[in-house]
């Protein structure tokens, strides 16, 4: 019988299939479903470090001392007390979701600094989530600010997210770093348990007539696995923490390539946003399916195999395939 059980932040799932933080997670219904369906742990959608701030008298005073300022920035700020209800319904939200699914249910905090999370990642523990998914989502303006000065600041919020907890830890990072694979290193040691690779930046449009910045957001397509799948087979056996690999995950194929690079697990959201939760279920046996086919006995059996550390020469390799790509293309 082909085993599909996979290894992610110390816990066993089922398989590889993990529903990313999205707006479908917001109802426990659809929690259900994704279980039924075949998903093997579900990330919660994201509680954003404003919703946690907004409280304070600091932001409080910043938002509405420009209102006559800035009103363009004031309509496009969100309403934070709003969103996703806020976090004694998101703390109840995780209790709910305990009580309705056997599988794994993961929280997840949106934000850059240590401000709020602290504490917070604490209730979450409390409240019975089995892992806490840091989504570092930022875009270094300050030209003060070196990426040095930023990574450390990085990894000293993980540590101190990790030293306030004892469920584990994963942390969702972006591409745009100039030494990738030394943060990883380090946010390893800082006692992350997982990365995960990669958040995707949501570029504002303008319009032209109305001179506004507009919010645009469009679903990932297989394209951009690629990136994600250079990476984790750069990392993979090169952290201790495991990979997943999010965006770009959009049929059983990709699921595969993605644990060959050395992924643990994948962490779905477009495709199931573009075919419905069912979706889940077509994946799983399209994977059960090719693996039968290809006399693969296990998930654990491919993970890797691809990776860096599976070829003799990695730097060379890196630049044969550079080479070959440009002299290859008419």
């Amino acid at each position: 019988m082909i085993d599909l059980n996979t290894k992610y932040l110390g816990l066993t799932l089922k398989n590889p299939l993990v529903v990313s933080a999205n707006p479908l997670c917001e109802k426990i219904a659809n929690i259900r479903k994704m279980e039924d369906s075949g998903a093997s742990a579900v990330v919660l959608h994201s509680l954003f470090e404003e919703q946690l701030t907004l409280e304070t008298e600091h932001l409080h005073r910043y938002i509405t001392g420009s209102d006559n300022s800035y009103p363009e920035a004031l309509d496009y700020f969100p309403d934070m007390n709003k969103y996703n209800s806020g976090p004694d319904r998101y703390l109840e939200h995780i209790r709910k979701a305990k009580e309705s699914v056997d599988i794994p249910i993961i929280a997840s905090l949106n934000g850059v600094s240590d401000s709020g999370w602290i504490d917070f990642a604490k209730n979450i523990e409390d409240a019975g989530a089995d892992g806490l998914e840091l989504n570092i989502y930022d875009i270094p303006v300050n030209p003060m600010i070196s990426s040095l000065g930023l990574e450390h600041g990085y990894r000293e919020m993980v540590s101190h997210v990790c030293r306030t907890i004892t469920i584990p830890v994963a942390v969702k990072l972006h591409p745009y770093f100039t030494a990738l694979a030394n943060l990883a290193s380090n946010l390893d040691l800082a006692g992350a348990k997982a990365l995960v690779l990669f958040n995707r930046f949501y570029q504002p449009d303008f319009d032209i007539v109305t001179r506004n910045v507009v919010p645009h957001l469009e679903l990932s397509t297989s394209q951009e696995l690629l990136l994600r799948l250079h990476w984790a087979a750069i990392l993979f056996g090169n952290v201790r923490a495991d990979i997943a690999i999010t965006g770009g995950v959009h049929s059983a194929t990709d699921v595969i390539k993605a644990m060959m690079a050395g992924a643990r697990t994948v962490l779905l959201a477009s495709a199931l946003l573009k075919h419905g939760i069912g979706y889940l279920s077509n994946m799983h046996t399209e994977i059960l399916v090719w693996m039968e086919e290809n006399e693969y006995e296990s998930i654990v059996q491919m993970q890797g195999s691809l990776s860096r550390i599976s070829c003799g020469e990695p730097r060379a390799f890196e630049r044969v395939n550079y080479m070959r790509v440009l002299s290859e293309y008419m």
